[in-house]
């Protein structure tokens, strides 16, 4: 039973979002619910409030297959965590320019 409501929810398509599990009809990843809720502490209501077109129940829904698919989820943030830190290299983001006092133009 619980398959089916999670399935109502969340979908998978090959060449969109990178055939990630992602909330049905949307282009929110289940790995970006993750991230909210765990790495940033938004409650569910708090991520509907930031993405009104989804509904609570996606939110539970994109939890509950994080659950069920843990590892693979992990391994998804922490592949895009990576590609992101490859891109930025050794330059200081515009946060940290600003935050040791440089002069950013």
């Amino acid at each position: 039973m619980s398959s089916l409501v999670i399935s109502e929810h969340i979908e998978i398509t090959p060449g969109i979002c990178g055939g990630k599990p992602r909330i049905a009809g949307h282009r929110i990843k289940v790995q970006d619910i993750v991230i909210w809720h765990e790495k940033m502490g938004m409650s569910p209501d708090e991520i509907i409030y930031h993405h009104p077109s989804i509904t609570l129940a996606d939110v539970y829904a994109a939890l509950a297959y994080y659950h069920d698919h843990r590892e693979e989820i992990r391994q998804q943030i922490e592949a895009g965590e990576a590609f992101a830190q490859q891109l930025q290299g050794d330059k200081p983001s515009l946060i940290q320019k600003i935050l040791k006092g440089k002069n950013v133009k």
